[in-house]
């Protein structure tokens, strides 16, 4: 037994310093997204640039005309882009209402290669086709709304070199629900405490799925290759091997459309943890090895990004010992709580305090308000957090599966209408 309680010890101290160690690295890199960057970027060029904005779409006729007719809106020379919607495998009047509404349509059955990754890199190959008519393809997904400023900001950050720039990625609907408050607390978190940072540091950001370009030479380059379940983190994985970062753009924004329903939502989470686990499984060895290899703190910053499920998952093994602790015959299980290392309560109660103040902190800073729907929304947001446990842990045994969960939509909003509730 006491044998066994020192195995238990070991464990617990290994899987505490693991998680606490990449927390501390978190918050160390999030504290560039609050220090002003010294200087300006200079630019290279002047010049601008044409795009390709492409939407992948599956039976998104409920949405797509409101997308479009925000990026038909972009104070940015008309002739300058084109927008291309891909009716991927659509069951009702996606094509016709996206055509209808000034957009070029592709049509695309394939029953074999699903998911937005296959139809992206099947709509890529027509856009090489067409010689060299764009420098950039930009994304977006059907349920977006696109600020009129996007690809001005985009084109600001192309003329400073980047090759592929993510967007401000916020909620068009952060209150319809307190899941959608939750997705929109965690999105505004993230822009400000990890991809603002990143970019300040020189780091590679991450691809979140839409709002993002990429120069096409870029792209022929490197080729697409990204199919899995969450192709964004595949590609962004696929440049850092490379030598390419993604860039920032903060004030290129795009309002996504989040789930309303705990059901909704655990579903698409669990998809996104099936492609992070299955993408750590074959970049994270890679990007260890160029880390060590080539001294860059870019793969090393990528390869701590993915061992996230498994944080989550030592989180979760923690949280089950300390609760066995507490009724284990004995007392004593031999779980080390690390809180036992701090001799004083008041140091480690006040830790405590900064990680609950922490979230609230970032929110008032991003929002510049932190008003009572915003406090009963952050209480409901520490639940969903616990959610990513059980989410984390189904993705992981399921990361071989790839079936792709469409999200429904049950309203349509204009991009005026939208500027009219925001104001």
């Amino acid at each position: 037994m006491i044998q066994g309680n020192i195995i238990v010890t070991v464990i617990s101290i290994i899987l505490q310093v693991f998680s606490l160690s990449i927390g501390l690295y978190y918050v160390f890199v999030g504290l560039f997204g609050f220090i002003p960057k010294r200087g300006r970027d200079e630019k290279i060029s002047d010049k601008i640039h044409r795009f390709a904005l492409i939407v992948s779409a599956h039976n998104e006729e409920m949405v797509i005309e409101g997308l479009i007719d925000s990026l038909n809106k972009l104070d940015y020379p008309r002739d300058a882009y084109d927008i291309f919607v891909i009716a991927d495998n659509c069951t009702d009047k996606t094509a016709a209402i996206a055509e209808e509404a000034g957009a070029i349509v592709y049509e695309r059955f394939n029953d074999e290669q699903r998911g937005k990754g296959y139809a992206l890199e099947w709509m890529f190959d027509k856009i090489y086709a067409m010689g060299d008519k764009y420098d950039y393809i930009s994304i977006f997904d059907a349920d977006n709304l696109v600020d009129k400023n996007y690809l001005k900001a985009m084109n600001e950050q192309a003329n400073k070199g980047h090759k592929v720039v993510q967007g401000y990625i916020d909620s068009k609907n952060p209150y319809d629900s307190w899941i959608t408050s939750s997705y929109s607390f965690s999105f505004w978190s993230v822009n400000r405490i990890f991809q603002l940072p990143r970019y300040r540091l020189g780091l590679c950001c991450q691809l979140s799925g839409t709002g993002f370009i990429i120069a096409v030479e870029t792209l022929k380059k490197l080729g697409w290759g990204a199919t899995c379940l969450t192709e964004d983190m595949e590609f962004t994985m696929k440049l850092a091997l490379n030598n390419e970062k993604v860039g920032w753009a903060q004030e290129a924004i795009i309002y996504d459309e989040k789930p309303l329903t705990l059901r909704q939502s655990w579903r698409q989470r669990k998809r996104w943890m099936q492609g992070h686990t299955d993408v750590a499984i074959r970049f994270l060895g890679k990007l260890i090895k160029k880390a060590f290899r080539d001294r860059d703190w870019t793969a090393i910053d990528c390869a701590i990004y993915l061992m996230q499920p498994v944080r989550v998952l030592a989180m979760a093994v923690i949280l089950l010992m300390s609760y066995v602790q507490t009724f284990y015959p004995d007392g004593n299980l031999g779980f080390v709580q690390m809180s036992y290392l701090f001799k004083s309560p008041v140091v480690w109660n006040t830790i405590v305090l900064i990680q609950m103040l922490y979230t609230p902190f970032v929110l008032a800073y991003e929002r510049k308000e932190f008003n009572f729907r915003m406090f009963i929304g952050y209480i409901q947001y520490m639940f969903y957090q616990f959610t990513w446990i059980p989410i984390t842990i189904q993705g992981m045994i399921d990361c071989k599966k790839t079936e792709w969960s469409h999200t429904e939509h049950t309203r349509q909003i204009s991009i005026a209408e939208f500027e009219k509730i925001k104001k």
